[in-house]
């Protein structure tokens, strides 16, 4: 180890090398820097093209305004810049680009070549540099604009480029980083060419709706809805997905803040309280776009100014919450009311009121709510239930049809409720009961079983998707064929890149398990079929949930058969949906379903799908023991 005890400057070439560290965390990086500088340059057509996930070769090229010799000769030197002059312009930025770090920093790390020529000039400039060494400054003839070339990545700096992910995994993080200038600039024509194919050819002269359009298909567009705000100096725009159109996580919530992609805390909480409560954790769709005074904004918070910093957000929140919920035809949820103050008792109603009003002598004190009555569910076809005289003892309940005990003599008057039914009598039920009836619904959701020692709980929808994931992997675990349901018309989808990219790699397994799509190019995929216990699902929603679960899957567990129980997740949670009010044969189905797999008592995430109380648990609460 070197000498520490005095301190000393460090050589150009080291100092260039650690700089890029910040700079240059990896190839989407250098593809997001130069797309900046050609943007700041004014052009119109940027054409990006690269090998190898970026590690062989990375060229941008522009028609901008380009630079003349002096110019590009110091536009590689640390600091450089022509977007600021004094300490104050940064407090005013409105370009991209503006520390002079990044051209010096790619060159540092990499086998650099800078073409470039001024508009209106007929000479231009060619300066090649190799690991932040100078090899050749020389005139050339070249059209108005900047090509820059990158080759050999980290070539001069193995411990970095060794944590190069694989090839497939850059170019998804370059796609990425070529998408959100794309979406940024709308009015630019851009192409992104990788391995010697177009993967993306836009068209200038765009407006943000073609360009969504172009990038991820009418599908998506036709489930957004335009946003238009300004208020307080802050202006909102772009579109919002509807609350059915979600994903897992925020990898299609793109927020830009004048044009540059960024993100800060109080845009997901804007975001949580203009939309309605969505299932779960889901996160809506979003292309937004930000615009305020540049002096509003502080965007060198971070050395690649992914986050910002405004210096009014609660005005940013605001306008916000009022744009989306405008546009999706919402009101934000209201903030939280006080809480009452202290009580020495709860007030009493009248039974006979079925929790009406107290009556004025039973008033409850001063601030303290009274909830309304409840509404009555919507009409069952099951009858009601009265309170049983008695409860089945297992042990001495005589034997119902099929050898299962019955309900003892003082229960239920019969046709109060449904008769019992027996589960298989060959061993195949997993349940905690060997027969049970059903009693209702409670809140119009949780089903109440009644069974020969207690009562059972059961959530439908856990109870379905636990069916469902089993039946899915039915195929993997025990060869069993899944039965696929063929679409009436064939449905035609298209996927942001990453997630296309992920599914093309595993269409095979899909169809091992009753998924029939194929790829036809453009990230666009044909469904003709889904296995059929999916019923009807909306098929961008479940592809785009199946691409996100692979990949999650896949950095959470290092073998196995996760991309199978990844796929089979992912489906049975798209397809459960909300359950509502079930028919009583509906209900004695699901049971036996759930009986019949392998795991009854919790869905595929873990949640339960059903909470047993015994008999001794009543009777013991009700000091019957």
């Amino acid at each position: 180890m070197a000498d520490t005890g005095h301190i000393r400057l460090l050589p150009v070439h080291v100092a260039n090398k650690i700089a890029a560290g910040e700079v240059v965390e990896r190839p989407a990086s250098i593809v997001k820097e130069l797309m900046e500088n050609a943007l700041d340059a004014g052009a119109t057509r940027i054409e990006v093209t690269v090998t190898a996930g970026g590690r062989r070769l990375i060229s941008v090229a522009d028609d901008g305004h380009g630079m003349g010799r002096d110019d590009a000769l110091m536009s590689i030197e640390p600091q450089a810049t022509s977007k600021i002059r004094d300490v104050d312009d940064i407090e005013r930025i409105n370009t991209y680009g503006f520390r002079g770090e990044a051209l010096p920093s790619i060159a540092a790390v990499s086998r650099f070549t800078l073409q470039t020529c001024r508009r209106g000039e007929d000479v231009g400039t060619e300066i090649t540099i190799a690991g932040g060494r100078l090899q050749d400054v020389r005139d050339i003839g070249f059209p108005a604009g900047t090509t820059i070339e990158v080759r050999d990545l980290f070539f001069n700096v193995p411990a970095r480029r060794k944590f190069l992910r694989a090839f497939q995994t850059e170019q998804a993080h370059i796609r990425t980083a070529f998408l959100l200038q794309a979406l940024a600039h709308p009015e630019v024509g851009m192409q992104l060419k990788a391995d010697g194919r177009d993967l993306h050819l836009l068209p200038a002269g765009a407006t943000l709706a073609e360009r969504i359009n172009d990038l991820f298909g009418r599908d998506l567009l036709a489930s957004m809805r335009p946003v238009e705000y300004t208020g307080r100096g802050v202006g909102v725009s772009g579109f919002a997905g509807l609350p059915t159109l979600t994903r897992a996580d925020r990898s299609e919530q793109y927020v830009f803040v004048n044009r540059r992609a960024a993100s800060a805390a109080v845009i997901p909480y804007a975001l949580r309280e203009a939309y309605p409560t969505l299932e779960g954790d889901r996160k809506p769709i979003v292309i937004l776009f930000i615009d305020v005074a540049p002096e509003a904004v502080d965007v060198n918070v971070h050395p690649t100014k992914r986050e910002v910093r405004f210096r009014a957000p609660t005005d940013v929140r605001d306008a916000v919450i009022a744009a989306v919920s405008a546009a999706l035809g919402t009101t934000p949820r209201p903030a939280a009311a006080p809480l009452p103050p202290p009580s020495t008792g709860f007030p009493r109603v009248s039974p006979a009121a079925g929790f009406a009003a107290a009556t004025p002598s039973e008033a409850p004190p001063a601030g303290v709510p009274v909830a309304p009555p409840p509404q009555p569910h919507p009409a069952r076809d099951f009858p009601a239930f009265g309170t049983p005289g008695g409860y089945p003892d297992p042990a001495a309940a005589p034997a119902a049809p099929g050898g299962a005990p019955a309900p003892a003599a003082g229960g239920a008057p019969a046709g109060d409720a449904p008769d019992p039914f027996t589960l298989p009598p060959d061993g195949s039920s997993n349940a905690p009961w060997a027969w049970c009836r059903v009693l209702g619904q409670v809140a119009g959701r949780y089903v109440l079983l009644e069974t020969d020692g207690g009562y059972v709980v059961v959530d439908p929808r856990a109870a379905r998707e636990r069916v469902l994931f089993e039946r899915l992997m039915a195929p993997v675990w025990g060869g069993q064929p899944v039965v696929a349901q063929r679409l009436l018309m064939p449905e035609t989808v298209q996927l942001p890149p990453e997630d296309a990219d992920r599914l093309r790699k595993h269409l095979e397994l899909l169809r091992t398990m009753g998924f029939e799509l194929d790829s036809f190019g453009d990230n666009c995929f044909i469904v003709e079929a889904l296995p059929a216990d999916l019923g009807e699902v909306d098929c961008r929603a479940l592809l785009a949930d199946l691409s996100h679960d692979i990949q999650t899957a896949g950095a959470r567990r290092g073998a196995g058969k996760w991309r199978e129980e990844a796929v089979a997740e992912s489906a049975c949670r798209r397809a459960a949906g909300t359950t509502g009010v079930l028919k009583t044969a509906e209900i004695e189905t699901l049971v036996r379903d759930l009986a019949a797999t392998r795991m009854p008592y919790t869905c595929p995430r873990g949640r339960p799908t059903m909470i047993f109380t015994p008999l001794r648990e009543l009777a013991r609460k009700f000091g019957r023991d």
